[in-house]
């Protein structure tokens, strides 16, 4: 018995350790598939049935312990149980998607400052003072040590009056 492992998110299409296994099982050496749950494996039904016609045509059993699906004997009552799962997983997620677009939107309209702190920003002070001095965006860059597209990013919202 392998196991395979991922660490990224069900939702992620290619993730290491289920692109390992589909390699496996395209080579005709897995004869089960076992997962916690189907959401585990995917969390699009497009890209669970995908997964799951690609498992049937190698003759590879899924068997997802937490739910009670077990396909390794033809068993048709699982097969209706696992799409039926698939579709509330796919559901499922696109409620999480819904939510988190709707915090997002309500903190925007509190005001909040959304995604990482633009680290460019600490150094506006300095390019604004070697570019007074003469030096070319090139050459503040290398004195520095940022890239010349941070320093040309820094003058041209300089000229475009929008530094703070």
């Amino acid at each position: 018995m392998i196991e395979f492992l991922d660490k990224a998110s069900g939702t992620c299409f290619s993730r290491d350790g289920l692109d390992a296994i589909m390699t496996e099982v395209r080579k005709g050496c897995v004869g089960v598939v076992a997962v916690y749950k189907l959401d585990r494996l995917g969390r699009s039904l497009q890209h669970l049935a995908q997964l799951i016609g690609e498992l049937e045509v190698h003759g590879t059993a899924l068997v997802a312990s937490s739910q009670g699906i077990d396909t390794s004997e033809s068993n048709p009552a699982g097969r209706l149980q696992m799409h039926v799962l698939a579709a509330v997983a796919e559901f499922e997620r696109s409620v999480i998607v819904e939510r988190i677009n709707a915090g997002l939107a309500a903190a925007r309209e509190r005001g909040a400052k959304l995604g990482r702190p633009r680290t460019l920003d600490r150094h506006i002070g300095a390019v604004a003072k070697l570019s007074r001095s003469g030096l070319s965006g090139r050459k503040i860059a290398a004195k520095l040590n940022i890239p010349a597209g941070s320093v040309f990013a820094v003058l041209k919202k300089a000229r475009n009056g929008s530094l703070t």
